[in-house]
């Protein structure tokens, strides 16, 4: 009972995605309308013109009447065919603007989602749901409502001309259409839960596939293919059932149509037979009938495929609400308070922060970082390093307290201008197919090439960038295929610099660079983090030696900060000891 409930959309949400989404599309909904109803039109005319034919054969001596007939049936047919080709390509364009345009806002929010999010969907369940979803709703959007409507109408206009021929024919089928329609939307019921199910079961597996082909160079060193296909053929085994109750819902709608049709000839054969033997009707108007019925018997088949397009929509437009209704811990920009140029001062004033309910990753953090400064920042892996970087990016918000750059608080700034001014360095880089351009400047037509090579020749990668078939424009693998660590780790820095930031942060940024790479490298940080304010992030201490300042973290509490100099120099700080020792593994 939950899952049926589930699935149970008010009709506001229908009207409010079709009316949303095909609005700047009226002119061609319009068309398509005016379309089908010539359609409907045409499709009620043939049978008239073919009773028309079979009387005149009996009593008409002139063979003239019967080949404008034939005519007439021919040119009506062809013209028909052509129209229903007309409608289908509006129907399918206007249904590919509509689920592109939904894609778009559905991809544009999961982007605007914060971290919580996305670490706790896997990338195969978000595009499951931005691609598969919206995928289902392509019909809905298409042509369902014009296409329900024309339906309707042709069976109400197939009703009243039956009528007119007499009320006992015209009742038996009103009473069939009336029959077939609740038996249809009966049986349907029944389907609805399952669709949603497999959907849900379909995000699992491709989120489960998407992870573990992302991860097959780590899962096959590790020795872990075997469990990794055998949760692949328990997801299958789970889904299987899943699947083939969706097909059973599907096949009692269809086996129930066969049954219905068979019952609606059954009924017309009966009543034409009753009224052909008392005279009231004539062969041809028997012939029309049969034709109308076997007519009557494509709109109800359309209805009911439209209804089962309805339950496949009614799962998506459910996990599409649910995904769209998802807010962000991060919330809405503040009033836009600008940031100041040239380097970015930071101030964390009691900060307290966690990932999760009663977790506390980092308690009371309070310290001062001035324009222009570099400060060292290390600690054990889990003491808090990398969350104080993603704290100033707001990929999260403070629990407590609050976090200034430039003497704003984040929290004003808008996001967009924050995430411009603060530029982030790990060592997980993300190479993209496309140009070395767009890889550098993230699609950003205003950086020239100009200086996009004098960032590369400072990070002394003007002899990489000559030896690249087409300079800029040469085509980057996803995933960097065909570049080095160091040379993919080097592209990074370039990234960074070529945006302009106030604060740069480096996450352990050079732990993937050979020696030789990264004295090539600190050579040119040198000049490129000149009036430019620093947090590195470091395992290694031949890593912060160009520090101004330290900051070590245990625990998630600040246990020293100060001058680089000063605390070497006191051989009571922690900072001296670790020096004096050679201590590095105190750091991991």
């Amino acid at each position: 009972m939950k899952a049926r409930k589930a699935i149970n959309i008010p009709l506001s949400e229908y009207v409010k995605l079709l009316y949303g989404y095909l609005k700047p599309q009226w002119k061609s909904m319009l068309f398509l309308m005016v379309l089908l109803l010539a359609a409907l039109g045409m499709q009620l005319i043939n049978p008239q013109i073919i009773r028309y034919f079979l009387d005149t054969a009996h009593t008409e001596s002139s063979i003239r009447p019967l080949l404008w007939a034939a005519v007439l049936f021919i040119g009506v047919s062809l013209v028909l065919q052509v129209v229903t080709v007309i409608a289908a390509y509006i129907g399918e364009n206007v249904g590919w603007i509509a689920t592109n345009r939904l894609r778009g806002d559905v991809a544009a929010h999961c982007m605007s989602l914060d971290l919580s999010f996305h670490k706790s969907h896997t990338a195969g369940a978000i595009i499951e749901r931005v691609d598969g979803d919206i995928n289902a709703l392509a019909n809905f959007f298409s042509n369902f409502v014009i296409t329900l409507m024309s339906n309707v109408l042709l069976v109400a206009g197939i009703l009243v001309l039956l009528f007119r021929e007499g009320w006992v024919i015209g009742a038996a089928m009103s009473v069939f259409v009336v029959l077939a329609i609740y038996a249809i939307n009966y049986v349907r019921k029944f389907a609805v839960p399952y669709w949603g199910k497999m959907r849900q079961m379909s995000a699992e597996f491709y989120g489960f596939l998407g992870e573990h082909l992302e991860g097959t160079e780590d899962t096959r060193a590790n020795g872990a293919t075997p469990y990794v296909m055998h949760k692949f053929h328990s997801l299958l085994r789970r889904w299987l059932p899943i699947r083939q109750r969706a097909f059973y819902g599907w096949a009692s709608m269809w086996i129930t149509t066969l049954i219905v049709f068979a019952i609606g000839n059954a009924i017309a054969f009966a009543v034409s037979a009753y009224m052909w033997e008392a005279g009231a009707i004539s062969l041809g108007t028997v012939y029309m009938i049969f034709y109308y019925t076997e007519l009557m018997a494509k709109p109800i088949e359309k209805i009911r495929t439209q209804m089962e397009d309805l339950q496949k929509a009614d799962a998506s437009i459910m996990r599409v609400r649910e995904l769209m209704e998802t807010k962000s811990a991060i919330p809405d920009d503040g009033p836009g308070t600008p940031l100041p140029d040239g380097p970015l001062g930071v101030r964390f004033d009691r900060v307290s922060f966690g990932y999760e309910e009663g977790v506390t990753n980092l308690k009371e953090l309070q310290f001062r970082v001035e324009p222009g400064q570099v400060v060292g920042v290390l600690g054990r892996t889990g003491s808090g390093k990398s969350t104080l970087a993603r704290l100033l990016l707001r990929f999260y918000d403070v629990r407590e307290g609050s976090i200034k750059l430039g003497g704003v608080p984040i929290r004003d700034a808008r996001l967009k201008d924050l995430r411009q001014r603060v530029a982030l360095v790990t060592q997980n880089i993300e190479i993209f197919q496309g140009t070395v351009r767009d890889n550098l400047t993230f699609f950003d037509d205003s950086i020239p090439d100009a200086r996009i090579v004098e960032v590369l020749t400072e990070l002394g990668l003007d002899g990489w960038l000559s030896s690249m078939p087409h300079g800029l424009d040469t085509q980057l693998e996803s995933g960097g295929g065909g570049l080095s660590a160091g040379e993919a780790q080097l592209l990074a820095f370039a990234r960074v610099f070529l945006s302009e930031p106030g604060l740069v942060i480096l996450d352990e940024a050079s732990s993937r660079l050979d020696p030789a790479t990264e004295q090539k490298m600190e050579a040119a940080i040198g000049k490129l983090l000149r009036d430019r304010t620093c947090l590195i992030i470091a395992h290694r201490l031949a890593t912060i030696q160009r520090a101004d300042a330290i900051l070590i973290l245990e625990e998630g509490r600040i246990v020293e900060f100060g001058s680089r100099v000063r605390l070497a120099a006191d051989s009571g700080s922690r900072y001296s000891r670790i020096l004096s020792a050679g201590l590095e593994e105190m750091l991991v």
